[in-house]
Protein backbone atom coordinates (compact mmCIF):
# COMPACT_ATOMS: atom_id res chain seq x y z
CA UNK A 1 0.00 0.00 0.00
CA UNK A 2 1.35 3.63 -1.10
CA UNK A 3 0.70 5.30 2.44
CA UNK A 4 2.74 2.31 3.97
CA UNK A 5 5.50 2.30 1.78
CA UNK A 6 5.68 6.58 1.64
CA UNK A 7 6.39 6.31 5.41
CA UNK A 8 8.69 3.38 5.52
CA UNK A 9 10.63 5.48 2.54
CA UNK A 10 10.67 8.32 5.22
CA UNK A 11 11.54 6.46 8.37
CA UNK A 12 14.67 4.96 6.70
CA UNK A 13 16.11 7.94 5.84
CA UNK A 14 19.23 8.16 7.87
CA UNK A 15 17.98 10.13 10.36
CA UNK A 16 16.18 9.49 13.86
CA UNK A 17 12.42 8.73 13.19
CA UNK A 18 10.34 11.55 12.84
CA UNK A 19 13.18 13.86 13.29
CA UNK A 20 11.83 16.22 10.58
CA UNK A 21 8.58 16.75 12.25
CA UNK A 22 6.54 18.80 9.86
CA UNK A 23 8.39 18.24 6.83
CA UNK A 24 7.86 14.57 7.04
CA UNK A 25 3.96 14.98 7.09
CA UNK A 26 4.31 16.94 4.19
CA UNK A 27 6.38 14.75 2.23
CA UNK A 28 3.52 12.11 2.74
CA UNK A 29 1.02 14.06 1.99
CA UNK A 30 2.10 15.16 -1.46
CA UNK A 31 3.35 12.07 -1.91
CA UNK A 32 -0.27 10.65 -1.09
CA UNK A 33 -2.20 13.30 -3.53
CA UNK A 34 0.34 12.62 -6.42
CA UNK A 35 0.50 8.77 -5.70
CA UNK A 36 4.15 8.25 -6.20
CA UNK A 37 6.80 7.37 -3.55
CA UNK A 38 9.03 10.29 -5.59
CA UNK A 39 6.99 13.17 -5.77
CA UNK A 40 7.84 16.49 -7.77
CA UNK A 41 6.56 20.02 -7.55
CA UNK A 42 5.67 21.32 -11.24
CA UNK A 43 5.83 25.09 -12.20
CA UNK A 44 4.50 26.31 -8.78
CA UNK A 45 1.84 29.32 -9.30
CA UNK A 46 0.33 32.17 -6.83
CA UNK A 47 -2.69 33.64 -8.32
CA UNK A 48 -3.92 37.07 -6.43
CA UNK A 49 -7.53 37.78 -6.93
CA UNK A 50 -8.82 41.33 -6.35
CA UNK A 51 -11.73 42.50 -5.78
CA UNK A 52 -13.64 45.72 -4.06
CA UNK A 53 -16.14 45.19 -0.58
CA UNK A 54 -19.59 47.36 -0.22
CA UNK A 55 -18.24 46.83 3.64
CA UNK A 56 -15.32 49.29 3.23
CA UNK A 57 -17.52 52.08 3.19
CA UNK A 58 -19.15 51.53 6.23
CA UNK A 59 -15.60 52.64 7.96
CA UNK A 60 -14.42 48.89 8.99
CA UNK A 61 -11.02 49.99 7.49
CA UNK A 62 -8.35 52.25 7.61
CA UNK A 63 -7.97 52.69 4.51
CA UNK A 64 -10.10 53.80 1.24
CA UNK A 65 -11.57 51.36 -1.22
CA UNK A 66 -8.91 52.99 -3.71
CA UNK A 67 -6.07 51.06 -2.15
CA UNK A 68 -7.23 47.97 -3.90
CA UNK A 69 -7.11 49.54 -7.19
CA UNK A 70 -3.87 51.87 -6.13
CA UNK A 71 -2.47 48.01 -4.57
CA UNK A 72 -2.81 46.08 -8.11
CA UNK A 73 -1.37 48.93 -9.90
CA UNK A 74 1.65 47.77 -7.73
CA UNK A 75 1.36 44.35 -8.41
CA UNK A 76 1.68 44.56 -11.98
CA UNK A 77 4.47 47.13 -11.58
CA UNK A 78 6.26 43.94 -9.52
CA UNK A 79 7.12 46.33 -6.49
CA UNK A 80 4.78 44.68 -3.39
CA UNK A 81 5.70 42.11 -1.12
CA UNK A 82 4.25 38.88 -3.22
CA UNK A 83 6.61 40.13 -6.25
CA UNK A 84 9.66 39.95 -3.86
CA UNK A 85 9.04 36.66 -2.56
CA UNK A 86 7.87 34.66 -6.30
CA UNK A 87 10.69 36.60 -7.70
CA UNK A 88 12.50 35.01 -4.61
CA UNK A 89 11.57 31.85 -4.68
CA UNK A 90 10.79 31.34 -8.53
CA UNK A 91 6.98 30.94 -8.13
CA UNK A 92 4.76 32.24 -11.23
CA UNK A 93 2.89 35.16 -10.08
CA UNK A 94 -1.01 36.01 -12.18
CA UNK A 95 -3.10 38.93 -11.07
CA UNK A 96 -7.10 38.61 -11.44
CA UNK A 97 -9.31 41.49 -11.51
CA UNK A 98 -12.16 40.11 -10.09
CA UNK A 99 -14.37 43.20 -9.33
CA UNK A 100 -12.09 46.22 -8.89
CA UNK A 101 -13.93 49.19 -8.81
CA UNK A 102 -11.74 50.52 -11.64
CA UNK A 103 -10.48 49.15 -14.90
CA UNK A 104 -7.13 48.36 -15.67
CA UNK A 105 -4.58 48.67 -18.75
CA UNK A 106 -4.10 45.51 -20.32
CA UNK A 107 -1.11 43.66 -18.87
CA UNK A 108 0.62 40.59 -19.32
CA UNK A 109 -0.24 39.54 -15.79
CA UNK A 110 -3.59 40.63 -15.34
CA UNK A 111 -6.39 38.26 -15.87
CA UNK A 112 -9.64 39.79 -16.61
CA UNK A 113 -12.27 38.25 -15.04
CA UNK A 114 -14.49 41.00 -13.46
CA UNK A 115 -18.01 39.43 -12.14
CA UNK A 116 -18.62 43.57 -10.69
CA UNK A 117 -16.95 46.78 -10.13
CA UNK A 118 -17.43 46.24 -6.26
CA UNK A 119 -20.31 44.10 -4.13
CA UNK A 120 -22.77 46.01 -2.43
CA UNK A 121 -22.68 46.51 1.25
CA UNK A 122 -23.56 43.14 3.46
CA UNK A 123 -25.27 45.44 6.25
CA UNK A 124 -28.28 46.15 3.67
CA UNK A 125 -28.04 43.91 1.10
CA UNK A 126 -26.41 40.69 0.05
CA UNK A 127 -23.03 41.46 -1.25
CA UNK A 128 -23.49 39.74 -4.37
CA UNK A 129 -26.02 37.75 -6.55
CA UNK A 130 -26.71 34.42 -6.65
CA UNK A 131 -26.25 34.28 -10.72
CA UNK A 132 -23.05 36.51 -9.84
CA UNK A 133 -21.82 34.25 -6.71
CA UNK A 134 -22.03 31.21 -10.11
CA UNK A 135 -20.31 33.29 -12.43
CA UNK A 136 -17.39 34.08 -9.86
CA UNK A 137 -16.89 30.48 -8.96
CA UNK A 138 -17.30 29.24 -12.61
CA UNK A 139 -14.28 32.05 -13.14
CA UNK A 140 -12.15 30.85 -10.57
CA UNK A 141 -12.34 27.23 -11.53
CA UNK A 142 -11.75 28.37 -15.68
CA UNK A 143 -8.45 30.13 -14.17
CA UNK A 144 -7.18 27.21 -12.38
CA UNK A 145 -8.30 24.80 -15.57
CA UNK A 146 -5.58 26.58 -17.58
CA UNK A 147 -3.14 26.56 -14.62
CA UNK A 148 -3.06 22.86 -14.64
CA UNK A 149 -3.12 22.64 -18.26
CA UNK A 150 0.06 24.32 -18.32
CA UNK A 151 1.53 21.95 -16.00
CA UNK A 152 1.44 23.17 -12.76
CA UNK A 153 0.75 20.71 -9.93
CA UNK A 154 1.19 23.10 -7.04
CA UNK A 155 -0.88 26.43 -6.76
CA UNK A 156 -1.39 28.71 -3.81
CA UNK A 157 -3.88 31.98 -3.49
CA UNK A 158 -3.66 35.77 -2.29
CA UNK A 159 -5.97 38.33 -2.29
CA UNK A 160 -6.45 41.80 -2.13
CA UNK A 161 -9.73 43.27 -1.36
CA UNK A 162 -10.04 46.38 1.09
CA UNK A 163 -12.67 45.49 3.83
CA UNK A 164 -11.99 41.16 2.82
CA UNK A 165 -11.02 40.94 6.49
CA UNK A 166 -14.92 41.70 7.43
CA UNK A 167 -16.10 39.54 5.09
CA UNK A 168 -13.99 36.93 5.74
CA UNK A 169 -15.42 36.77 9.38
CA UNK A 170 -18.30 37.16 8.76
CA UNK A 171 -17.45 33.73 6.29
CA UNK A 172 -15.85 32.55 9.75
CA UNK A 173 -19.09 33.42 12.24
CA UNK A 174 -21.19 31.75 9.70
CA UNK A 175 -19.68 28.83 8.94
CA UNK A 176 -18.35 27.95 12.18
CA UNK A 177 -20.75 29.71 15.14
CA UNK A 178 -17.84 31.49 16.75
CA UNK A 179 -18.78 34.60 17.98
CA UNK A 180 -18.08 37.51 16.04
CA UNK A 181 -15.96 38.96 18.32
CA UNK A 182 -13.50 35.92 17.82
CA UNK A 183 -13.20 36.51 14.47
CA UNK A 184 -12.56 39.75 13.82
CA UNK A 185 -9.28 41.76 13.94
CA UNK A 186 -6.86 44.66 13.33
CA UNK A 187 -7.30 44.20 9.58
CA UNK A 188 -5.53 46.95 7.78
CA UNK A 189 -4.20 48.11 11.54
CA UNK A 190 -7.53 49.56 13.45
CA UNK A 191 -7.14 50.93 16.80
CA UNK A 192 -9.22 49.90 19.78
CA UNK A 193 -12.01 52.62 18.88
CA UNK A 194 -11.90 51.45 15.41
CA UNK A 195 -12.52 47.98 16.20
CA UNK A 196 -15.27 48.10 18.34
CA UNK A 197 -16.99 50.10 15.50
CA UNK A 198 -15.81 47.09 12.97
CA UNK A 199 -17.65 44.36 15.45
CA UNK A 200 -20.44 46.65 15.87
CA UNK A 201 -21.50 47.31 12.19
CA UNK A 202 -20.46 42.88 12.13
CA UNK A 203 -23.42 42.71 14.29
CA UNK A 204 -25.31 44.72 12.99
CA UNK A 205 -25.30 42.60 9.94
CA UNK A 206 -25.77 39.42 11.49
CA UNK A 207 -28.94 40.95 12.63
CA UNK A 208 -30.08 42.03 9.62
CA UNK A 209 -29.42 38.68 7.68
CA UNK A 210 -30.14 36.37 10.43
CA UNK A 211 -29.42 32.69 10.74
CA UNK A 212 -27.94 31.29 7.34
CA UNK A 213 -27.00 27.19 7.01
CA UNK A 214 -26.42 27.51 3.19
CA UNK A 215 -22.20 27.84 2.37
CA UNK A 216 -23.50 29.08 -0.59
CA UNK A 217 -25.34 31.71 0.71
CA UNK A 218 -23.40 32.76 3.00
CA UNK A 219 -20.14 33.34 0.81
CA UNK A 220 -22.95 35.10 -2.12
CA UNK A 221 -24.47 37.53 1.41
CA UNK A 222 -21.07 38.46 2.80
CA UNK A 223 -18.26 37.38 0.57
CA UNK A 224 -15.59 39.77 -2.02
CA UNK A 225 -15.97 38.41 -5.64
CA UNK A 226 -12.53 38.01 -5.77
CA UNK A 227 -13.18 35.46 -2.23
CA UNK A 228 -16.02 33.40 -4.30
CA UNK A 229 -13.43 33.32 -7.35
CA UNK A 230 -10.76 31.81 -5.00
CA UNK A 231 -13.41 29.53 -3.59
CA UNK A 232 -13.85 28.04 -7.15
CA UNK A 233 -10.25 27.85 -7.80
CA UNK A 234 -9.90 26.00 -4.49
CA UNK A 235 -12.35 23.58 -5.68
CA UNK A 236 -10.98 23.15 -9.20
CA UNK A 237 -7.49 22.79 -7.90
CA UNK A 238 -8.53 19.68 -6.09
CA UNK A 239 -10.04 18.37 -9.36
CA UNK A 240 -7.34 18.49 -10.94
CA UNK A 241 -5.35 17.16 -8.27
CA UNK A 242 -3.30 19.95 -7.30
CA UNK A 243 -1.62 20.25 -4.27
CA UNK A 244 -3.09 23.89 -2.55
CA UNK A 245 -1.37 26.45 -0.69
CA UNK A 246 -3.33 28.09 1.71
CA UNK A 247 -2.21 31.85 3.23
CA UNK A 248 -3.48 33.60 5.67
CA UNK A 249 -6.77 34.81 7.48
CA UNK A 250 -8.92 35.29 3.86
CA UNK A 251 -7.77 32.57 2.07
CA UNK A 252 -8.68 30.42 5.02
CA UNK A 253 -12.05 31.58 5.41
CA UNK A 254 -12.55 30.93 1.69
CA UNK A 255 -10.78 27.40 2.42
CA UNK A 256 -13.50 26.96 5.24
CA UNK A 257 -16.25 27.42 2.61
CA UNK A 258 -15.12 25.00 0.92
CA UNK A 259 -14.85 22.60 2.80
CA UNK A 260 -18.46 23.16 3.38
CA UNK A 261 -19.22 22.11 -0.58
CA UNK A 262 -16.10 19.57 -0.46
CA UNK A 263 -15.04 18.34 2.49
CA UNK A 264 -12.36 15.99 0.72
CA UNK A 265 -10.37 19.19 0.03
CA UNK A 266 -8.96 19.05 3.34
CA UNK A 267 -6.53 16.09 1.83
CA UNK A 268 -4.80 18.10 -0.49
CA UNK A 269 -4.10 21.83 1.70
CA UNK A 270 -1.35 22.85 3.38
CA UNK A 271 -1.64 25.95 5.95
CA UNK A 272 1.38 27.95 4.86
CA UNK A 273 1.02 30.17 8.27
CA UNK A 274 -0.79 31.28 10.64
CA UNK A 275 -1.64 34.96 10.68
CA UNK A 276 -1.48 37.80 12.81
CA UNK A 277 -5.61 38.20 13.09
CA UNK A 278 -7.11 36.88 15.90
CA UNK A 279 -9.75 35.10 13.90
CA UNK A 280 -7.01 32.88 12.49
CA UNK A 281 -5.91 30.80 15.08
CA UNK A 282 -9.35 29.53 15.77
CA UNK A 283 -9.90 29.08 12.02
CA UNK A 284 -7.48 27.03 12.21
CA UNK A 285 -8.07 25.00 14.94
CA UNK A 286 -11.76 24.82 13.89
CA UNK A 287 -11.12 22.53 10.44
CA UNK A 288 -7.36 20.94 11.86
CA UNK A 289 -4.76 22.96 10.16
CA UNK A 290 -1.26 22.71 11.30
CA UNK A 291 0.52 26.10 9.88
CA UNK A 292 3.80 25.56 8.42
CA UNK A 293 4.93 29.13 9.77
CA UNK A 294 4.15 31.62 12.77
CA UNK A 295 5.81 34.83 11.60
CA UNK A 296 2.52 37.41 12.98
CA UNK A 297 2.60 38.05 9.35
CA UNK A 298 -1.33 39.68 8.35
CA UNK A 299 -0.57 41.50 4.77
CA UNK A 300 -2.33 38.80 2.72
CA UNK A 301 -1.33 38.50 -1.15
CA UNK A 302 -0.56 35.15 -0.70
CA UNK A 303 3.00 36.38 1.20
CA UNK A 304 2.72 33.18 3.38
CA UNK A 305 2.34 30.86 0.01
CA UNK A 306 5.22 31.93 -0.94
CA UNK A 307 7.18 32.27 2.11
CA UNK A 308 6.23 28.52 3.05
CA UNK A 309 7.18 27.28 -0.62
CA UNK A 310 11.35 27.02 0.00
CA UNK A 311 9.73 24.55 3.18
CA UNK A 312 7.63 22.97 0.88
CA UNK A 313 10.05 22.11 -1.55
CA UNK A 314 12.75 21.06 0.88
CA UNK A 315 10.55 18.49 2.63
CA UNK A 316 10.04 16.98 -1.14
CA UNK A 317 13.65 17.09 -1.51
CA UNK A 318 14.31 15.02 1.24
CA UNK A 319 12.04 12.51 0.42
CA UNK A 320 13.45 12.21 -3.25
CA UNK A 321 16.85 12.58 -2.51
CA UNK A 322 18.19 11.89 1.47
CA UNK A 323 20.08 8.62 2.00
CA UNK A 324 18.12 5.61 3.34
CA UNK A 325 20.55 4.08 6.25
CA UNK A 326 21.39 1.18 3.60
CA UNK A 327 22.27 3.58 0.79
CA UNK A 328 24.38 4.90 3.16
CA UNK A 329 25.89 2.09 4.87
CA UNK A 330 24.85 3.92 8.59
CA UNK A 331 23.78 1.51 10.87
CA UNK A 332 20.03 2.02 11.84
CA UNK A 333 18.95 2.25 15.36
CA UNK A 334 18.56 -1.57 17.24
Amino acid sequence: MLTKALQEKIDTKTKPIGALGLLEKIAHQIGTIQNTLSPQLQKPTLIVFAGDHGIAAEGVSAYPSAVTYQMVLNFLSGGAAINVFCRQHGLELKIVDAGVQQDFPPHEQLLIAKVGYGTKSFLRDSAMTAAELEQALTQGRAIVQDTAADGCNVIGFGEMGIGNTSAAAMLMHYCTGIPVSKCIGKGTGLNAEQLAHKQARLEEACQFHGPLEDPKQILATFGGFEMAQMCGAMLEAYAQNMLILVDGFIASAVYLVATKLCPEIHTHALFCHQSDEQGHQHLLEYVGGAPILHLNMRLGEGTGCALAYPIIASAVAFLNDMASFQQAGVSDKQ
